[in-house]
């Protein structure tokens, strides 16, 4: 996946950007989230950063 596509469903999801650089910091107020600025970003990484959000995989999807 895109880390800017990644960034848009989060954004949906009431995250938003703090900072960036290298990698995108994002924060709902009680979470916060590092996305990496590489395309693609891996299934695996990208699973995690979803748990994190406090998001399932059938929630992240409906998203997209």
């Amino acid at each position: 996946m895109n880390h800017l596509d990644a960034v848009h469903v989060f954004e949906r999801a009431g995250f938003r950007i703090i900072r960036q650089s290298k990698h995108i910091v994002m924060s709902d107020g009680e979470r916060i989230l590092t996305i990496p600025r590489h395309n693609p970003v891996k299934a695996f990484t990208m699973g995690g950063i979803v748990k994190d959000a406090g998001l399932g995989i059938e929630e992240f999807r409906a998203l997209l």
